[in-house]
């Protein structure tokens, strides 16, 4: 698994919208990658709700927050459009991200829920893993951002 310190493996994916996402484009930000295991369920929603109602903090502090799956364009775009998520769920169709990162389940097909901190220069800064409730993801992400950041 990538683990602090660790280059951020790139990766071209497309979005819930279908436009193309590729990780080296948001050089020289701060990006919260977080893997989910599947949309529509409760673990990932409750997740993505926190992660939305944070976006505004993540934001002023510079920091861009996505979520990615390997759920397809359709189904990530159907929950993004429920839940009235303001952030860019990444499609992670067959795995590859997840694989390079170190997070895809083979049994499942799935991602664990594991989030990671991005510098600008593209090494990761932190790696949350094990962490439940699952929405304590997004309140941790933001205490790495801000520590980073020198924020309070």
């Amino acid at each position: 698994m990538v683990s602090k310190g660790d280059m951020a493996p790139d990766f071209e994916v497309l979005d819930h919208t279908g436009s193309k996402f590729r990780l080296s484009s948001e050089r020289g930000k701060v990006v919260v990658l977080y893997f989910y295991p599947k949309a529509m369920t409760s673990g990932c929603t409750r997740e993505g709700l926190r992660f939305n109602e944070l976006l505004e903090e993540f934001e002023k502090l510079g920091a861009r927050v996505y979520g990615i799956s390997t759920d397809s364009v359709e189904d990530n775009r159907k929950f993004a459009e429920l839940q009235g998520f303001r952030f860019r769920l990444l499609c992670d169709v067959g795995g590859s991200a997840a694989r390079a990162y170190g997070v895809y389940k083979e049994g499942s097909g799935t991602a664990e829920r594991v989030t990671f901190v991005i510098d600008e220069q593209g090494r990761v800064v932190e790696v949350l893993r094990n962490i439940r409730p699952a929405e304590r993801h997004a309140d941790e992400a933001l205490r790495v951002v801000r520590e980073l950041r020198g924020a309070k």
